[in-house]
């Protein structure tokens, strides 16, 4: 319901209060005195006008609704407020649940009912046995609230929900661009910090030539082994796998680089903080390596510092250099691809920082990077300390207003008697039953069996307290919770799914709440036997005409009636919440697979590319530093430079590999970076592991399927954070997933035992949430490079 539409409910209130008052006195042909309607209309005015402003301000107008209608309850007839006062407060208290926090909905529920028990005492004493009304309304006002918060959780989740497919539809675009910018940013960073040195310490060491002869060795060596070094980045640019070892710290990382470029006879100083593993211990470590490298490139020699430091509301990464050394020739002046300044400014963005770079005053240089820091503080609070205190405060005044009266005025005592009041007993039974409601999510069976034990004192409570009203009443109200716990129940069981048995085979579904499927009905069929009896106890105690037997078979059968109802009304509940749960997690998983493909293609054409260009010059350079020729390894230095640049425009420019850009690959074991970054972005937790058994080529079959696997497995969805670990044990391939629970669903076996059987292996679910495959390596081919990449090219 919209917000035009609820304005009209306050009207509607008002025009169903004067058919019940005045308008079936004047039906009867009664006419209220004009005091009595003037009362009424200026009650109606204020309740009226609150209720339609109840969204922008929904305490004072619940407030304003319970005075006004408590102030015209004194002069006019029973009756005349009796839906304003009910219906009117029970809408106010549902909007104070929408829209504020729990606490303040909560707290104006037991304020209010507080307010109205204290003032009916002060107005009639102790002497009301009866005291059901109390009861009522408190449970209405219970109820109001309840609803409220449930339409407040549904909202939310339902936002959330949306929330997710934007964001999954928005990464579905943006993957393939990131992964882009990903290979773009690190070719950059490999080729400018090693070629680079090659190139800077070749031409030290061939203009030094005839002085210090030995240089030439050392810089052939370096040559080579940065050749070997190169061949091994660009390969993990190409396909960045898992780690399979233990990451060195952000600290270990820096020294290392700052220790390379010592090596080459730059003077470097060095001081740090402890950096912690994250996207800013990344953006420091980029950050440094690209100024190092510009000052390599156009200021060799000249003294620069790094300093590094971590606080708790920033982090800074300064680089600074001096002005070069007269006489020093820049050897890799003219190298660069002209991207360095904006690779490092987007380093800085994209961790949540900023970047500036400029000359200093003594003529050098300085990069100066301004990132996140330690978070400073705790989340604070939504709602202050101080505001909560006002709120009890104004709570308790308004509960302590009704006894004033009789601490001032009146003067004579209460009865004394020992006779306890039914309404009492009913509101202490009320407040159990509530309480176990409250432990409802948390422990259902306890809860349930709780309210099963209270059902027969309802009738105990009528005889004890000599209640004289509605016989069906007071069970009813009892059976109102247990009809609730059901209808959660059936929500629940619904909505969760099965889980499947631990042996292969085992497809037989149970409910995801217990082992034995007849629970839930044994629980069902236990209550309508248990309210049954206590209603046909209480009828029987009161007399009544009809024949004994047809009490409890009309009481059994109304029971069964309302309690199947709850059952039925929380099965559909949970039926559709597991339907549109399913249908978001369909177009996920249909915009996660369409994501991961189209990245890895981008990958897989960049990558083509640099096996042609890039690589084979990397290796002419090995090949000529280790056949001695160091000025011919300083001009394949220079091509795989000139040759990168290149390719960093064609990346740039998007245009198509030498494959075409019709053709999407099947993604493979390397492509699980992506899958897992993709499952991040939208919301989940997932990582992946890969054991140091796992060899680097596995047969495209077996590699394939894996995949397949992995990615079906992820597209169950969940919120649980799910773990894949890879791992080889002798000649199989052993998947296993952790936290995915759905995974065990039938649909969800059955595929994945069909990828299994293709190859020969098995599958298993040890445990709830966990998945196993064995796939066998024994018999199936591992293809050369060139056919395997031929394979993933062809592949759709």
């Amino acid at each position: 319901m919209n917000r035009t539409d609820d304005r009209l409910l306050p009207v509607l209130l008002i025009c169903v209060q004067a058919a019940v008052w005045p308008g079936a006195e004047l039906v009867r042909g009664d006419v209220p005195p004009a005091s009595a309607l003037l009362v009424a209309v200026l009650v109606a005015g204020p309740v009226t006008a609150a209720l339609a402003l109840r969204r922008a301000r929904p305490v004072v107008a619940l407030m304003l609704v319970a005075a006004a209608c408590a102030l015209g309850a004194g002069p006019l007839p029973v009756g005349a407020m009796a839906v304003l006062g009910t219906a009117g407060v029970a809408l106010a208290l549902f909007t104070v649940a929408t829209e504020r926090d729990t606490f303040t909905a909560v707290l104006c529920v037991v304020a209010l009912a507080a307010w109205q028990l204290l003032q009916n005492l002060s107005l009639h004493g102790l002497s009301d046995r009866d005291g059901l009304d109390l009861v009522l309304t408190a449970l209405l006002y219970a109820t109001a609230c309840g609803t409220g918060l449930l339409a407040r959780r549904t909202r939310r989740a339902r936002g959330t929900a949306e929330r997710m497919l934007r964001r999954a539809e928005a990464e579905r675009h943006r993957l393939p661009a990131v992964e882009r910018r990903r290979m773009e940013r690190e070719l950059h960073d490999v080729s400018a910090h090693h070629l680079t040195a090659v190139v800077v310490t070749a031409g030290a060491a061939l203009g030094l030539r005839d002085r210090r002869p030995e240089l030439a060795e050392k810089a052939l060596e370096f040559a080579a082994e940065t050749g070997r070094e190169v061949t091994r980045a660009l390969g993990a640019v190409r396909a960045p796998a898992p780690s399979r070892e233990e990451p060195a710290s952000p600290e270990e990382r820096l020294r290392a680089l700052v220790a390379g470029f010592r090596r080459l006879d730059q003077k470097v100083e060095y001081q740090s903080d402890s950096l912690p593993d994250g996207v800013v211990a990344d953006a420091a470590y980029g950050i440094v390596r690209e100024a190092l490298t510009n000052v390599a490139r156009h200021a060799p020699g000249a003294a620069t510092t790094v300093r590094c430091r971590y606080g708790d509301t920033r982090t800074e990464v300064v680089v600074t250099s001096a002005a070069p050394p007269a006489g020093a020739a820049a050897h890799g002046a003219g190298l660069g691809s002209g991207r360095g300044q904006g690779f490092l400014r987007s380093r800085a963005r994209e961790a949540g920082g900023t970047l500036t770079s400029g000359p200093t005053a003594e003529g050098g240089w300085e990069v100066r990077a301004v990132l996140p820091g330690r978070s400073a503080a705790p989340v604070e609070a939504s709602v202050p300390r101080s505001y909560r205190l006002a709120q009890v405060t104004a709570a308790v005044g308004l509960c302590v207003q009704p006894l004033l009266p009789v601490l001032v005025v009146r003067s004579e005592t209460t009865s004394s008697g020992s006779q306890v009041s039914a309404g009492v007993l009913f509101a202490l039974l009320a407040a159990a039953q509530a309480v176990a409601l409250l432990w409802l999510r948390r422990a259902p069976r306890a809860a349930q069996c709780v309210l099963l034990g209270l059902a027969p004192l309802w009738p105990v409570a009528m005889a004890v307290g000599e209640y004289t009203g509605p016989v069906l009443l007071p069970p009813a109200l009892g059976m109102l919770a247990t009809c609730v716990a059901l209808a959660a129940d059936a929500d629940a069981g619904t909505g969760t799914g099965t889980r499947t048995g631990t042996d292969t085979g085992g497809d037989a579904a149970v409910p995801a709440r217990g082992r034995h499927p007849r629970r839930p009905w044994i629980i069902a069929s236990a209550a309508v036997v248990v309210h049954a009896v206590a209603m046909s106890v209480a009828v029987l105690d009161r007399g009544t005409e009809l024949p004994d037997w047809t009490v409890p078979v009309g009481a059994t059968a109304g029971v069964a009636l309302v309690m199947g109802a709850a059952r039925w009304a929380g099965a559909v509940r949970g039926r559709r919440d597991l339907a549109a749960r399913g249908a978001r997690e369909e177009r996920i998983a249909a915009w996660t697979e369409e994501a991961v493909r189209d990245a890895w293609a981008e990958r897989r054409r960049i990558a083509a590319g640099l096996e042609t260009t890039v690589l084979a010059r990397a290796a002419d350079m090995v090949a000529e530093a280790e056949a001695g020729r160091l000025d011919t390894a300083a001009d394949r230095a220079r091509e795989a430079l000139a040759a990168m640049r290149a390719l960093l425009d064609t990346v740039r420019a998007g245009e198509p590999g030498p494959n075409g850009p019709e053709l999407r690959p099947q993604p493979t074991l390397q492509a699980l970076d992506l899958l897992a970054r993709q499952c991040r972005a939208t919301g989940r937790e997932v990582e992946i592991r890969l054991t140091d058994r796992v060899p680097e080529r596995l047969p495209t079959a077996v590699d394939l399927a894996a995949y397949h696997a992995a990615e079906t497995v992820l597209a169950v969805g969940g919120e649980e954070p799910a773990v894949l670990e890879l791992d080889v044990e002798g000649d199989t391939l052993t998947l296993t997933a952790t936290g995915v629970p759905r995974a065990g669903r039938p649909a969800v076996r059955q595929r994945l035992a069909a990828r299994v059987a293709a190859l020969g292996g098995d599958l298993t679910t040890e445990e709830p949430g966990a998945v196993r495959l064995r796939l066998p390596l024994a018999g199936a081919r591992v293809p050369d490079q060139a056919g395997r990449h031929g394979h993933e090219e062809g592949a759709r």
